[in-house]
């Protein structure tokens, strides 16, 4: 087995990681929609729908990804996606009517609801395992990340600022039971209007096969504050996925919120092709 991670802290768009059947290399592309809202301890509820397209490409230990999103949002212009609740400064954001305020990152998180849609951020990634048993049951990954600040500021797509981080992800097959978990680090860039700390996430869970073609699990995801006063993201999920072929998928999750950090519920399903 090989484990996929898209990397939710990144992005907030994607699926989390699960253990799947061991891949044999080369190219594959990955699609699908997700859907999530909340309130972020807003006022008025953000609803978020994403359609990422990732591009895949695995040589022996390595495996290098470039994933680029559409994004559509409705809600207050201090959430942003994959951030969450911010005091957004900027006086064009969406929903600010362009009041210049007294100083950047001061803000009011009552800004009115308003809808916006465009390019995300895209994000590149290279990933490298370490340490691989014979019978790839278990493996130590280490990733590292890039979240270019693609996304338009003013529709509050995105920070306007670029992400870097590292993951070590594991997992250990054991009969139909797969226990798997990851820690990482992000660098999150800040802007004159939106003030970021940096922080560590976490993630552990667990999958169990119900036949060749069927994988079912869970797991929780936690992040820490990335705003000063701000809440941890911390959400539970629970995914089915369906293997068609070695070379095609499908998967789909639901997902809930524990904190104001994440969004309150939600969906999503993805399929992938390996050429």
């Amino acid at each position: 087995m090989r484990k996929n991670m898209n990397w939710v802290v990144f992005s907030g768009l994607m699926l989390m990681g699960v253990p799947i059947a061991h891949a044999t290399g080369g190219f594959s592309i990955d699609t699908g929609a997700n859907y999530s809202s909340g309130t972020y301890g807003a006022s008025t509820t953000t609803d978020i729908w994403s359609v990422p397209l990732t591009a895949a490409y695995q040589a022996g230990r390595w495996t290098f990804k470039l994933t680029v999103p559409y994004v559509s949002i409705s809600g207050s212009g201090n959430v942003i996606p994959g951030i969450g609740l911010v005091m957004n400064g900027n006086p064009m954001g969406r929903g600010m009517g362009g009041q210049v305020t007294s100083s950047p990152g001061t803000t009011s998180t009552t800004s009115a609801s308003t809808s916006a849609s465009g390019l995300g951020d895209v994000v590149a990634s290279a990933g490298y395992t370490l340490v691989s048993s014979a019978d790839h049951s278990f493996t130590l990954d280490l990733t590292g990340k890039v979240k270019f600040g693609t996304a338009d500021v003013n529709k509050g797509l995105g920070t306007g600022q670029n992400d870097y981080g590292l993951s070590l992800d594991t997992y250990k097959a054991m009969g139909k039971w797969t226990p798997f978990g990851g820690i990482g680090w992000v660098n999150y860039g800040s802007s004159p209007y939106i003030k970021l700390k940096n922080a560590m996430n976490a993630n552990g869970g667990v999958d169990y096969r119900l036949e060749n073609s069927d994988n079912v699990g869970v797991y929780y995801y936690y992040r820490q504050q990335i705003v000063a006063g701000g809440p941890t993201q911390s959400e539970l999920t629970a995914y089915w996925n369906h293997k068609f072929s070695d070379k095609f998928r499908l998967q789909s999750y639901a997902l809930g919120g524990m904190t104001n950090g994440s969004a309150d519920y939600g969906i999503g399903a993805s399929i992938k092709y390996t050429f």
